[in-house]
């Protein structure tokens, strides 16, 4: 498997402008690890982006920290869609039209349902969330 992979690598270097297929290739590697289809990505970069989010919102306003800390986790979720779509848009480039309005529209409603999800899973306690850890956070 690791040798087949290694030689769709290699063909996707080996075309045309290689230099930016693999800035798309590293756009698509990082908007994955931000995005929610990575599943252990939350604990590493969603929820610290989403807490320093809510810190900040809390030095301006301190009741309104959950509401940042949900503001900063579909934040993060937005531009991690949106780095993949863009690196994979690049990695396609030239091979068919792109209407990037429409892919915005659909990287930026596809994470909103996924963070709304998320929140409705939480509020419904069908999730757990670790809201005592994220006000302890805020009372730092």
């Amino acid at each position: 498997m690791g040798t087949i992979v290694l030689e769709q690598l290699r063909d996707l270097l080996v075309g045309p402008r290689p230099v930016r297929r693999l800035g798309a290739l590293a756009l698509v590697g990082l908007g994955w690890l931000l995005s929610p289809l990575c599943w252990w990505n939350d604990l590493l970069f969603n929820l610290p982006v989403a807490l320093g989010v809510g810190r900040l919102v809390s030095l301006w306003n301190p009741d309104a920290f959950l509401a940042g800390v949900a503001a900063g986790y579909w934040l993060s979720n937005v531009v991690g869609i949106l780095l993949m779509q863009t690196g994979a848009l690049g990695l396609v480039a030239g091979e068919r039209p792109v209407n990037r309005r429409r892919e915005l529209l659909v990287g930026l409603a596809t994470s909103s349902l996924y963070t709304l999800a998320i929140v409705a899973l939480v509020k419904l306690g069908w999730l757990s969330a670790p809201l005592a850890l994220i006000e302890q956070a805020a009372h730092r």
